[in-house]
C-alpha cells in the first residue's frame, strides 16, 4: 500500500507548472458580440487615436479662450458668431480670435480654437452677435485627439477577462473580432459504488452525486466547460476506460474521490497505468484536502480530488483553478474583504488551514464567525461566505484580530 509523501500546496502549484511548462490553450477568435467574460489571448493595441479629432463635451461655442478673459454678467464679451459645426462633419474653416463657432456635444472643434464655453454661460442677442457672460480656460470642455487612447499604445493585456467596458473599448477601436483562449475543458468523474445519479431513486447506503454539480458550478465561474461527466463504480477496469476516453477530448480531468490509500481506491493505479509520468503528488499538507492527487496520462493534467465536497471544491480553488488562471496569464482579483474574527480558533499544527466563515455587518464593518462542520457536509459550504488561511506555523486565531476572508 502506498502512503501519502505529503507536500505543500505552494509547493504543489509548483510541481504542477514544472511538470507542464509546455502545455499552452488554444485559441480562437470570437465575435466581439460573443466574447464577455473570455480571456484575451493577444494584447489589443489601439491602431488609431481615439478620439481621432479634438471633440467637445458640452453643448456650446468654440472660441479662442483669451477671449473671454474678464467676461462677466455686468462686462460680457463680445464675439462673432460664425458657422456652426454639425454632428458627424469635418470643419475645414479655422477659427481667429474675436469668432465663435457653434459645436454640440460630441462635435469637431475647429481649428484655432482652445476652449468650448457651455451654451448655458452665453447669450445671443442677434444671428450674428454672441455674448460671453464667464471667462473659461484653455482646453475647457475639450477631448483632445488621443485623450482617451493614443495610436500604438497598449489598451487591453493578455489574461483580461473581457467586460463590459473592455467591448466598449473593443468597439471604439472597431475590433468586430477578438483573439480570446479557448475555454478549458473538464472531464468531471466522480468514483464510488454508493454514488448515484440525481435523478435515481435514493436507497440505503448511497449518496446523491453533490460533488460534479458543484465542480460543474465551479467550472463554469471559471470560464471553462464541462465535455463530459460520469459516475463510475470502484473497479480499476471502468475507472481506467472512463479516463480514457476523458484524456481524449479534454484538457483537465478531474476525478472526485478515490484518492486516498484505501484498497479500493483506484485513481492512482489509473493515472500510473497510462503513458506519460503518472502520479507526481499524492497528498498535500493543508486541511481540508490531504488526499489530493495529480499526475499526467497521455499529456493531460489529471486530479484525483477528495471525494468530501468541501474538500473538493477547496483543492479546485486552490490548485485547478490557479493552474488555469497562470496559463491564461488571467489578470483577474480574488473577491476578498478584511474582518474582524469573532471567535478563538485553534489551528492544526504544522498543516495549512483553510476555515470556512459566514459574515455580517455592523456599523459598516464586517465580522467573521467560524461555519463549523465536516468537510463531507455540502451545508457547509451553502452556509459559508467565504474562507480564511492559518498558515501552518499559526498557533490559532484570536478574537479580535482582523483577518483577509476569501469569498466564495
Amino acid at each position: 500500500m502506498d502512503f501519502f509523501k505529503v507536500v505543500t500546496v505552494e509547493g504543489a502549484r509548483e510541481t504542477i507548472m514544472n511538470n507542464f511548462r509546455e502545455y499552452k490553450f488554444e485559441l480562437e477568435e470570437v465575435d466581439i458580440l460573443d466574447s464577455l467574460g473570455r480571456v484575451l489571448g493577444k494584447e489589443v493595441y489601439c491602431e488609431i487615436d481615439v478620439p481621432e479629432f479634438n471633440r467637445s463635451t458640452v453643448d456650446g461655442y468654440a472660441i479662442v479662450a483669451s477671449d473671454s478673459h474678464g467676461a462677466s454678467d455686468s462686462i460680457p464679451s463680445v464675439l462673432n458668431i460664425v458657422g456652426e459645426v454639425h454632428m458627424g462633419e469635418t470643419i475645414e474653416d479655422g477659427i481667429i480670435s474675436g469668432n465663435a463657432i457653434y459645436v454640440p456635444t460630441g462635435g469637431m472643434v475647429p481649428n484655432g480654437a482652445d476652449g468650448v464655453i457651455m451654451i448655458e454661460n452665453t447669450e445671443k442677442l442677434d444671428e450674428e452677435t454672441l455674448l460671453l457672460n464667464k471667462p473659461i480656460s484653455i482646453g475647457e470642455n475639450i477631448i483632445y485627439k488621443g485623450d482617451d487612447m493614443k495610436k500604438n499604445s497598449l489598451v487591453l493585456e493578455m489574461g483580461k477577462k473581457i467586460s463590459p467596458e473592455a467591448m466598449g473599448v473593443l468597439g471604439a477601436l472597431g475590433k468586430r473580432k477578438v483573439k480570446v483562449f479557448k475555454k478549458p475543458r473538464f472531464y468531471i468523474i466522480s468514483t464510488g459504488d454508493e454514488i448515484i445519479d440525481i435523478e435515481e431513486k435514493l436507497e440505503f447506503g448511497k449518496i446523491r452525486d453533490i460533488n460534479s454539480f458543484a465542480l460543474f458550478g465551479s467550472i463554469s465561474a471559471l470560464g471553462g466547460e464541462v465535455v463530459g461527466k460520469r459516475i463510475v463504480k470502484d473497479d480499476f477496469n471502468l475507472l481506467k476506460t472512463e479516463v480514457e476516453k476523458a484524456v481524449n477530448i479534454s484538457d483537465i480531468v478531474l476525478i472526485s474521490g478515490g484518492s486516498s490509500v484505501g484498497t479500493r481506491d483506484f485513481t492512482k493505479a489509473v493515472i500510473d497505468s497510462f503513458e506519460g509520468k503518472g502520479v507526481f503528488i499524492h497528498g498535500l499538507s493543508v486541511k481540508p484536502g490531504k488526499p489530493t492527487i495529480v499526475g499526467e496520462g497521455m499529456g493531460k493534467l489529471i486530479f484525483g480530488l477528495p471525494g468530501h465536497p468541501v474538500s473538493s471544491i477547496i483543492i479546485f480553488k486552490v490548485l485547478v483553478e490557479d493552474f488555469v488562471k497562470q496559463k491564461m496569464n488571467l489578470k483577474e482579483i480574488k473577491p476578498q474583504i478584511r474582518a474582524t474574527m469573532d471567535f478563538n480558533f485553534p489551528s492544526s499544527s504544522g498543516k495549512l488551514t483553510y476555515q470556512m466563515v459566514t459574515l455580517r455587518k455592523e456599523d459598516g464593518k464586517y465580522f467573521a464567525t467560524p461555519s463549523f462542520g465536516k468537510s463531507s457536509m455540502i451545508s457547509l459550504l451553502k452556509d459559508s461566505d467565504g474562507y480564511i488561511l492559518l498558515e501552518k506555523h499559526e498557533e490559532g486565531i484570536y478574537k479580535g484580530e482582523e483577518r483577509t476572508v476569501f469569498l466564495l
